[in-house]
């Protein structure tokens, strides 16, 4: 109705002025100047601190939604970002393995930390990034959004149904931090880590994350040997011994690196595990010292 209402009115002034009456006091003569200026259309964004019943890559409106974070989700939104600069003047978005996508994880990355209080590679979670269909992003959009979900294990990294925002979830004592596992093996080879208490019989235990930041995957992916390296200077550091020629005689390590996808797409975090293979522990290894974790 607005759209058309000024042309009534002004078919009504005309009448009234070709019958000699004169303007209103206080009118302008003008009846198009008085209407606001109608807005440019603002892209659609997702909203961030909301849950979300499913992971996805691509984000649209059409199909949009989000919920209650007390009812079960699959993900949390905890961020929507900005491409700037040269990323937000790209024609289309950013492809997986590009600068842009590796400066938008890293930014998530950081959000993330913040607000679950830790390192989200150390707990059975998941951090991924949605972007813009590709319309979106030609008709302007250019924002991202970090999602985290909680995932069934180390090694089954699917996200799963859960209920409450994970906001501090890894401060204190923290259910969804690594910790002790018993490593069931196919001849020499790793099949899966199975997760117990440290106060079970276990032959494994969580000892942190290191990053390769000016590596390429192609790189890691030969130097199978400078990886268990870095992991042993978390044992020694985790266990209270010494980084010394006895090392190897008090445990090996397990390394769990991300995915070529992940990695390409920013993501350097390295997990490190305590292998025990020649006997099993009945407590945690953090701080046990030469006495706690002999060499033999």
């Amino acid at each position: 109705m607005r759209r058309w209402l000024p042309a009534l009115v002004l078919a009504g002034v005309t009448t009234i002025l070709l019958a000699g009456c004169a303007p209103t006091r206080g009118a302008d003569g003008d009846l198009t100047d008085d209407w606001p200026a109608l807005r440019d259309p603002t892209p659609f964004a997702p909203a961030t601190d909301t849950c979300l019943p499913r992971v996805t890559a691509i984000v649209q409106a059409s199909t949009y939604e989000t919920v209650d974070c007390a009812r079960n989700h699959v993900a949390e939104a905890i961020h929507v970002g900005t491409f700037v600069g040269p990323d937000a003047l790209a024609e289309t978005r950013p492809e997986p393995g590009s600068s842009a996508l590796r400066r938008a994880r890293a930014e998530c990355d950081q959000r993330a930390r913040e607000m679950l209080g830790g390192d989200w590679h150390a707990a059975r979670l998941a951090l991924s990034l949605a972007l813009p269909s590709g319309p979106a992003w030609s008709g302007g959009a250019r924002w991202f959004r970090c999602d985290l979900s909680e995932t069934g294990s180390i090694d089954n990294t699917r996200p799963v149904n859960r209920t409450g925002s994970l906001r501090g979830a890894l401060i204190g004592d923290a259910p969804l931090t690594h910790r002790c596992f018993d490593p069931k093996l196919i001849g020499d080879n790793l099949n899966y880590m199975q997760p117990v208490l440290c106060t079970e019989p276990h032959r494994a235990e969580f000892v942190g994350v290191y990053e390769e930041r000016d590596v390429s995957w192609a790189e890691f992916s030969r130097s199978a040997e400078q990886a268990h390296k870095r992991c042993m200077e978390l044992i020694a550091t985790y266990a209270a011994v010494p980084n010394d020629v006895d090392l190897p005689y008090r445990a090996g390590s397990i390394y769990y690196p991300p995915s070529q996808r992940e990695w390409e797409d920013g993501d350097r975090g390295v997990r490190c595990f305590l292998w025990s293979d020649d006997r099993k522990l009945t407590r945690s290894m953090r701080g046990a010292g030469p006495k706690g974790l002999p060499a033999i």
